[in-house]
C-alpha cells in the first residue's frame, strides 16, 4: 500500500511558476514509477509527466514539454513537478500517481497506475 499526498498548489498569474511535491508513504517508493496527471474543469483527466523508478527516464505531454520538469528523490520518497511559464489552460487539479514496476519503464496511461493522491488545485489567472 502506498499513500500519496500532494502539496504546493495555489493561484499564480500567467507566466509565473509553481512547484508541486508528492510525498509517498512506505519503504518501497523506489519500486514505483511516478506520474503527474491533471483534471481541468469540465474535461477528462489528462497525462502531464512521468518518471521512471531510477529517475533516468522521463516523458511529458506535448502541452507541457519545455515548461514543466518532473524529478524525484528516492531518499525522501518524494516526486516533484516544477511548472514554469504557466498558462491559464494549465488550470486543473493536479494529482500524482504510483505505478509498481519491475523494470525502469514508465507510462502515460492512467490505467497503469496503482495508487493516486487526492490532488492539489493549481489556478493560473490571465
Amino acid at each position: 500500500q502506498v499513500q500519496l499526498v500532494e502539496s504546493g498548489g495555489g493561484l499564480v498569474q500567467a507566466g509565473g511558476s509553481l512547484g508541486l511535491s508528492c510525498a509517498a508513504s512506505g519503504r518501497t517508493f523506489s519500486r514505483y514509477a511516478m506520474g503527474w496527471f491533471r483534471h481541468p474543469p469540465g474535461k477528462e483527466r489528462e497525462f502531464v509527466a512521468a518518471i521512471s523508478v531510477s529517475g533516468g527516464r522521463t516523458v511529458y505531454a506535448d502541452s507541457v514539454k519545455g515548461r514543466f520538469t518532473i524529478s524525484r528523490d528516492n531518499t525522501k520518497n518524494t516526486v516533484f513537478l516544477q511548472m514554469n511559464s504557466l498558462k491559464p489552460e494549465d488550470t486543473a487539479v493536479y494529482s500524482c500517481a504510483a505505478d509498481r514496476r519491475f523494470d525502469d519503464g514508465l507510462s502515460s496511461n492512467k490505467d497503469a497506475y496503482d495508487y493516486w493522491g487526492q490532488g492539489t488545485q493549481v489556478t493560473v489567472s490571465s
